[in-house]
């Protein structure tokens, strides 16, 4: 059986990346929960913080170890099934990537330790601007990795010079024309996905009537979250998809699923593509809504993917799926928020069981959302790793497609026990529920006295030190 390099190689990057992108996305938005809700804390001296705080801290730390350790794979992927990708992008991506472990990696790893073992060693403020330092390096991390990324979907800022990539302007580079609406529309789907997962655990909580002050707070919390980040985070999708379209107009035609400029155009919901006929074999949607989103009129022409080479198409149904999947769960979680609203303003948030069941069920969606966000952008990219600069097929290493496929099962396996044990040992300290906090608060005043009475660095028995 002939076994295709380029194909498999795009399977295992995609295998990696998407068990990779849940634990950061996880980690940004769990950051930011933890900072806010350690500064209430500090504000209010509400004990039922501190508990919040201790029992979605270990979440956040697992959740960051796995996420760390899968991110490294992808590295070695670059020169393992992509030599020439890293031979001409190298001056551009290496140096990005090396400012994110500098500025980002080194921030969230130097206070990391602080932020989860130095609550009874260092004070308040020393620990909360540990939690702080930890949750904007994850920001950072995220800012240059998606300025990489934003660079191979809108390249800007180089030349090509004996077949290499040089930079002539690095600030066109870091922010090229696509990084100032992509990393945005990222860290509110983080975010999200962080409400979501908070709103979910409580409604568990509620619904087996367990811990029930954790719970109301959680519930609160997530769902208050989720109204405010789903508005942005509409209207800068709506912003970005716009923007793309005179930027990557591949892309956007094969989003919205026409082959033929379509004037008064429905919004199609379901399609049965024909790549090679250039054809649609069925389709269903909603009577002028497609104009009407993505013209701003009714009577608006739709483009058609036909407008583009067929030798430079995205595969229309992967891209259509994939971007319906995180729109149209964009528009459900929207509708969860208005309902979270209107019962917030009746004061039955938390008599409503069947709302409750409803978030418990939608707690993963923004995790599955952010993937699906990510399938629309790298498919949508295709038959371009540097788009409209170099073809995918033309940056693979000259490797054997027996060796590729032997290494994708191999992650595929190690993936699999990684995903089962951070599930178990999830489900572990949500069964086990949150610990209750101490009477005492666990901040054991500055780092200096807190050094000077740890029985393991004192010496001759506390004589001296």
């Amino acid at each position: 059986m002939d076994l295709d390099p380029v194909l498999l190689s795009r399977i295992q990057f995609g295998l990696t990346v998407t068990f990779h992108i849940v634990f950061p996305t996880m980690s940004i938005g769990l950051a930011m929960l933890l900072t806010v809700v350690e500064a209430l804390w500090l504000r209010t001296k509400d004990e039922l913080y501190l508990r919040i705080y201790r029992f979605w801290l270990m979440i956040f730390a697992m959740g960051f170890g796995v996420g760390v350790v899968t991110g490294i794979v992808l590295s070695f992927e670059f020169g393992t099934n992509s030599a020439t990708f890293a031979r001409l992008a190298g001056p551009v991506i290496g140096p990005l990537i090396g400012l994110e472990v500098l500025t980002a990696f080194f921030l969230e790893a130097g206070f990391l330790g602080i932020m989860l073992f130095g609550m009874n060693r260092v004070g308040p403020k020393v620990h909360f601007a540990s939690t702080f330092l930890v949750a904007l390096g994850t920001t950072i991390s995220a800012s240059w990795i998606l300025a990489a990324n934003s660079w191979m979907q809108t390249p800007a800022g180089i030349e090509v010079q004996d077949g290499r990539f040089v930079v002539t302007d690095w600030m066109q580079v870091i922010f090229n024309p696509s990084n100032l609406y992509r990393l945005p529309h990222m860290l509110l789907a983080a975010y999200i996905s962080a409400a979501l997962l908070i709103a979910g655990v409580g409604a568990w909580y509620l619904l087996k009537r367990e811990y029930l002050d954790f719970a109301r707070r959680t519930f609160s919390m997530g769902t208050g979250l989720l109204s405010q980040f789903i508005a942005a985070q509409l209207f800068m999708g709506d912003t970005m998809a716009v923007k793309m379209l005179p930027l990557q107009p591949s892309k956007f035609q094969a989003m919205e699923g026409y082959w033929d400029p379509t004037p008064t155009a429905p919004y199609l919901l379901v399609i049965a593509p024909d790549q090679e006929a250039q054809t649609n074999r069925f389709q269903f949607g909603i009577p002028y809504l497609g104009s009407l989103f993505v013209t701003r009129s009714l009577h608006g022409t739709m483009p058609g993917l036909e407008e583009t080479t067929p030798n430079n198409q995205p595969p229309m149904g992967a891209v259509f799926y994939a971007f319906r999947t995180m729109f149209l769960l964009g528009l459900v979680l929207f509708a969860a928020a208005c309902i979270g609203i209107f019962l917030r303003w009746r004061r039955r948030l938390f008599a409503a069981r069947w709302y409750q069941k409803m978030m418990l069920i939608l707690a993963p969606a923004g995790l599955v959302a952010t993937v699906a966000g990510w399938y629309t952008a790298e498919m949508g990219r295709q038959p371009w790793v540097f788009y409209g600069l170099v073809r995918t097929a033309d940056a693979v290493s000259p490797v054997s497609g027996a060796s590729v496929l032997s290494t994708t099962l191999l992650f595929a396996g190690v993936y699999f026990v990684f995903l089962c044990a951070f599930l178990a040992l999830t489900i572990r300290v949500i069964a086990r529920g949150p610990a209750d906090a101490p009477a005492t608060p666990l901040y054991a005043g500055p780092v200096k006295r807190g050094l000077a009475t740890d029985p393991a660095l004192v010496l001759d028995g506390g004589k001296s030190s």
